[in-house]
Order: C-alpha cells, then sequence, then structure tokens
C-alpha cells in the first residue's frame, strides 16, 4: 500500500483494531497465531459491544466460527451465532415486506428503487445474513411521493409527521419521510432525494436507467446500478462520519465486484462529493485492505482525502451514537464541522445562504398569514438574533 493512503489509528482500542483484522483477512483461520498479540490482550465483552455497535457481528461470526478455542472462547463464538440467527431472520422478514411494498407500489405503476435492506446483503456479500438493516429505505420521484405515502398509509404504516416546512422549503432540507408499521415492526423510509441539502442530486430517471434487478426476489424488485450504489454509499457513509464499519465494510464489498471506476469518478464529480469519495477510498484502503484501481488510488492519494479520512478516525475511536439524544456536545460540534469540511466551496456558500430562509422556528415567534410569509426573509435576520437572545435570557 502506497504510503499517502496510510492513517494513524494509534487511537484505536485493542479491540477494535482485532475487528478490523478480522472482518479484512482472506484468511481469518490464521489470525490467531499471526495476530496473537491482539487475541491474548483482548477484552470479549467490549469486543462483543464493538461488534454490535458497528453492526458486523454477522461478519464476525463468519469468519471466527472455526478459530480454536485456544484463542477464542466459546462463548463469544455462542454471542456471535445468536446474534447472527437473530438478524438472519429480521432480514428474512424485511425481505418479505419489501416484495410487498414492491408488488403494491408497480401494481399502480409507482416506480420505485430500494436503496438498502437485503437488497444489499445479497448483492454485496452473497447473502441477505450476512448485512444487518433496522429499516427499509426506498426512493421514488418526487412527483409520485404522496402517491407512495397513500399506499404506505393503506398498507398499514403510520406517518411520523416530524417535518415542519416554511414557503414550501421541505422538498430541498430534508430528503425522506418516516413511516412505522405499528403491528409489523418495521420502519420505512421514503425518500424523493438520496441526500439532504446542499447535495446535488441525480435525476430519478437517470437512476431508473441505470437499475438492476434484484435476484432475491420472484416479483420484480430494483435496486440501484452498481457506480451509483457506490456514490450512494460514500455520501451516506460520510454523511455519518463512518461512524459504523458496516458503512465502510458496504464499500469494500462494492469494489471487489470491480466497478467501472472511471464511472465512478466521473458520477462522483458531477455530483460534487469528490472529496467525500477521496476519504471513502482511503478508509476503505487503509483499515480494510479494499482493493483500488488507479483511478481511486489517484483520488485517495490527494492530500485533502487522507486528511479527511484521518479526521474521521475520531468516530470510530470511540462509540458514537449520531442519532441517539442527547449528542454530547462536544460530538456535536465536531461531527458540524466534519461535515462542512466535506462540502466544497459551492456547497458551504449555498448552506450559509440557507441560514437566510425561514425555519419552522421563525413562524413560532411572528406567525403570519401563508399569502405573506415571503416576509419572513427579509426579518429572518431579527427573528434569529431575538430567538438567541431569549434562549439565552432563559
Amino acid at each position: 500500500m502506497e504510503k499517502s493512503l496510510r492513517l494513524d489509528t494509534d487511537m484505536l482500542t485493542n479491540e477494535m483494531k482485532l475487528i478490523l483484522e478480522i472482518i479484512s483477512s482472506d484468511r481469518p483461520e490464521a489470525l490467531p497465531k499471526d495476530k496473537a498479540g491482539l487475541f491474548q490482550d483482548c477484552e470479549w465483552d467490549a469486543f462483543i459491544q464493538l461488534a454490535m455497535h458497528h453492526r458486523v457481528y454477522s461478519v464476525l461470526y463468519m469468519q471466527m466460527k472455526d478459530m480454536g478455542d485456544d484463542m477464542v472462547p466459546p462463548a463469544v463464538i455462542q454471542r456471535l451465532y445468536r446474534h447472527y440467527c437473530t438478524n438472519t431472520l429480521r432480514m428474512l422478514h424485511l425481505g418479505g415486506e419489501i416484495e410487498h411494498i414492491g408488488k403494491e407500489l408497480t401494481g399502480r405503476g409507482l416506480r420505485c428503487l430500494f436503496l438498502k435492506g437485503p437488497v444489499l446483503g445479497q448483492d454485496l456479500y452473497g447473502s441477505v445474513s450476512l448485512r444487518t438493516s433496522s429499516d427499509l429505505d426506498l426512493l421514488v420521484p418526487l412527483p409520485e411521493l404522496f402517491r407512495a405515502e397513500t399506499i404506505l398509509i393503506k398498507l398499514g404504516y403510520e406517518k411520523d409527521d416530524y417535518i415542519e416546512s416554511v414557503l414550501g422549503d421541505w422538498k430541498w432540507r430534508h430528503h425522506h419521510l418516516t413511516f412505522f408499521h405499528p403491528v409489523k415492526g418495521i420502519k420505512v423510509e421514503l425518500h424523493w432525494r438520496l441526500n439532504p441539502f446542499p447535495s446535488k442530486e441525480p435525476k430519478f430517471n437517470e437512476l431508473w436507467l441505470r437499475k438492476r434487478r434484484s435476484t432475491l426476489f420472484g416479483s420484480p424488485i430494483y435496486y440501484l446500478g452498481r457506480e451509483d450504489l457506490f456514490v450512494f454509499l460514500v455520501t451516506h457513509g460520510a454523511r455519518h462520519g463512518w461512524s459504523r464499519l458496516r458503512w465502510l465494510l458496504d464499500i469494500k464489498q462494492l469494489l471487489n465486484q470491480q466497478p467501472d471506476h472511471g464511472q465512478i469518478i466521473k458520477r462522483l464529480r458531477r455530483r460534487r462529493c469528490m472529496r467525500a469519495g477521496g476519504q471513502s477510498v482511503v478508509l476503505a484502503s487503509s483499515l480494510l485492505q479494499a482493493p483500488l484501481a488507479p483511478e481511486l488510488r489517484r483520488l485517495g492519494s490527494r492530500r485533502r482525502s487522507v486528511r479527511l479520512a484521518q479526521d474521521a478516525m475520531f468516530y470510530l475511536s470511540q462509540m458514537i451514537h449520531l442519532h441517539k439524544e442527547p449528542v454530547p456536545e462536544e460530538v456535536g460540534a465536531y461531527h458540524k464541522r466534519h461535515l462542512f469540511a466535506l462540502m466544497p466551496l459551492r456547497h458551504k456558500c449555498l448552506f450559509i445562504l440557507s441560514f437566510m430562509l425561514p425555519y419552522p422556528e421563525d413562524v413560532k415567534v411572528i406567525r403570519l398569514p401563508r399569502m405573506i410569509r415571503f416576509i419572513y426573509i427579509p426579518l429572518r435576520p431579527f427573528l434569529w438574533a431575538w430567538r438567541k437572545s431569549v434562549g439565552v435570557q432563559k
């Protein structure tokens, strides 16, 4: 590996280093001998905790099940096996729901692309049991969003109506609606964008033309083309700070399929996410020994790519839950800075300008009739200052 793609991993725990060695190895049965020190010093309870946090316990089980008892306590393998079995049943349950939802949507002439879930497990790992997923994500064209919403509600899903909007800004400030089925215990995220503002989004028709049909189902279930999937996984993982190793392992698995690397670079550039792309290939190559074609190696060799990848080690040096409130203040502040650093100059400018447009909080300060809500735009700086001053006083 080129020196420029190496990362400083001194801040990682012994257990984290062992997990990285196991999930990246092509010969896991040789690891207890080759990396004996990591096994001997391992705190196995912490190891299991990290495996659960990073959602890689199924892959770990498959890699570790034939290791000898002298290095890995049998109780550890048994715990991993139980989680592996639970995940397999969960993925089969989600797979059945994918087919059910897909049939309902396509039967009404509505196009949809499934973004994650068992579809990715089968495509990237060859088995639904080797990838975890807590919910289902699907993408529909924006004009068909409310038709899709109506269908999900008819299927028994309840909408989490958390989105508040001023001047119709929900279309670009947000990127999905959330639904939950109270009986089946399944959450569905209905996307009209792949990523939130200020990302540059591809047209749905472009994605549809490059779609693939899943081999997992008898009925037609479609998901992203290989290069489009790579860009989506890159932007999704980067947006969450790569705080789950599962997302980085997805990148490695996809690179193992030898996608069209020229098309990947082209789409990263078109979507203005070259920084996130460079960060992802450095992390995948340095931590998981992912294979890199010359085009991706050149991208990863950029100084900025290596720096952003090193910055992401913050999320892997500890167990960070970005969606579990309350997020520690120092973690939240670091994450905001990190996301801003990933943006190209154009996106940074758009992001800053977006603060001049009204937020739902402004409506709570002064409620204006809908017809004259455009007045919130010139009032925005004053309303922001008022809310901040009131907050300080409280």
